[in-house]
């Protein structure tokens, strides 16, 4: 029987962010260089992608390039922009044919000109897009993120515009780059590790984490579905008993 069966549809995650680890590996295990893993992962993301938008996840995130992998070797990160290059041209056709809008968050300034570019353009011709919302995390540090909020606010402050005493999680949540997107319910990572790595820290406060040690590439849609259903046999109290949610 199909895991897919086994979920609830009308209790699915509003947003699930995933941890893309273990290309390196997975290429390494077979005797290859690391970008053939990074290549196969790609079909990974594709899997993943259709599989949240046939059951219904409004919001997908994820993290694909963060600011500290811009110390990994030139030509390995080199390799990583050509193929997401690659990747946005050769999948707008399926972001369109499945009503997904593509969004991107992090600095993306620092980023090559021509995978700017290309990002631009995808997110242009799918900004109406209405069936789910995909987000890549590219140059992308949850530490930078607040850092650079704390600073937006301070200075709105110091101008006068916002008053301190107004300060809530919603004026923080207004300056993120996520500011469009629910909070994450489920975090998944794959290839064993078991950390956050500097991804969405405010964003994952009440999030479920689920670890697998699957590697990236061979990372299904069944693997989703497991998730996805051990995120539905937990019961999330926000703080709250399990008496007073009953």
């Amino acid at each position: 029987m199909d895991l897919k069966d086994n979920i609830l549809l009308n209790a699915l995650p509003r947003h699930i962010a995933i941890i893309m680890d273990g290309n390196g590996r997975w290429a390494k295990q077979k005797g290859m260089i690391r970008a053939f893993g990074h290549e196969n992962g790609t079909k990974a993301v594709r899997r993943t992608v259709e599989a949240c938008a046939e059951l219904g996840v409004p919001n997908l995130t994820l993290y694909a390039f963060s600011t500290e992998n811009w110390n990994r070797p030139k030509l390995e990160v080199k390799t990583l922009m050509k193929l997401l290059i690659s990747s946005l041209k050769k999948e707008i056709k399926t972001l369109q044919d499945n009503n997904i809008k593509l969004s991107a968050i992090g600095n993306l300034n620092s980023l090559p000109e021509k995978v700017n570019k290309e990002l631009s353009e995808v997110m242009e011709r799918t900004k109406d897009n209405s069936r789910m919302t995909l987000t890549l995390a590219l140059s992308y540090g949850s530490r930078e993120e607040l850092l650079n909020a704390v600073k937006e606010i301070s200075n709105n402050v110091k101008n006068n515009i916002i008053s301190p005493d107004a300060i809530d999680e919603s004026i923080i949540n207004k300056h993120l780059y996520t500011q469009n997107l629910p909070d994450v319910d489920l975090l998944i990572r794959t290839s064993g590790e078991q950390r956050i790595s500097n991804f969405l820290l405010w964003q994952i406060a009440y999030a479920e984490l689920y670890f697998t040690n699957v590697l990236w590439p061979d990372f299904t849609k069944q693997h989703l579905y497991e998730a996805i259903i051990e995120y539905q046999k937990r019961e999330r109290r926000f703080g709250k008993t399990s008496e007073q949610l009953s």
